[in-house]
């Protein structure tokens, strides 16, 4: 799904459930509002607090390090869409 595709999404207020598997200092810089930040590294240890039964959009820098988190939470049962271009791509708002 594209940077803008979920841009459109949340403008048109539906509620989706973003993963930003950024470092904590690269999201300090900007982040999609609402969205949760679980570093790459920490997925493994923290897919426990998310939910099978929701789908979840996950988002990085450029779009490499949430594909590899696409992958893995693929792997374990999760459904997941990675935002392609990641946060260079993105021309909404941030918080």
């Amino acid at each position: 799904m594209s940077a803008k595709e979920v841009q459109q999404l949340i403008e048109e207020g539906k509620s989706l459930n973003v993963i930003d598997v950024r470092e904590v200092e690269e999201v300090a810089e900007g982040k999609i509002k609402g969205a949760v930040n679980i570093p790459l590294g920490l997925l493994e240890f923290k897919m426990n607090e998310l939910e099978k039964s929701k789908e979840y959009i996950m988002v990085c820098r450029s779009g490499g390090r949430s594909g590899k988190a696409s992958k893995f939470l693929e792997s374990q049962g999760f459904t997941v869409i990675n935002m392609t271009g990641g946060m260079l791509a993105w021309e909404g708002k941030i918080e």
